[in-house]
């Protein structure tokens, strides 16, 4: 199978390697390795990056989503509640786990890795 592109990778949490859907073993935590071609996806840091950028972008839109609501229809304060705490909640898992195979995957083809310093002897 060919490589996934970053966005396949991103929306079916396939291998960046081989393809197969092993990125991922919950919600948004990656497996240690792929069981199919065994590439170790802990040789990859991608960190608190996508969470960052989703805390603010997932907030900003929900939030003028909200305002909209509360100014176009004047629903009560518990309608609000029931409709926005899960889209929230929904969009920050999809969203992230998206960004994080995006991330690994960018890694991945750029032969990103852990610096090793200017020690030549390391």
């Amino acid at each position: 199978m060919a490589e996934p592109s970053f966005l396949q990778t991103g929306l079916t949490g396939a291998c960046p390697q081989c393809g197969a859907r092993t990125l991922f073993a919950g919600p948004v935590g990656f497996a240690p390795k792929c069981d199919h071609c065994g590439l170790d996806y802990s040789a990859f840091n991608v960190g608190d990056g996508p969470a960052a950028f989703l805390t603010l972008i997932i907030g900003a839109l929900v939030t003028v989503l909200a305002i909209s609501l509360e100014l176009s229809l004047h629903p009560p304060f518990w309608v609000h509640i029931l409709l926005w705490v899960p889209i929230t909640a929904i969009a920050v898992v999809y969203g992230l786990r998206i960004a994080k195979g995006m991330l690994l995957a960018s890694e991945y083809r750029n032969k990103a890795r852990e610096g090793r310093g200017s020690d030549p002897d390391a």
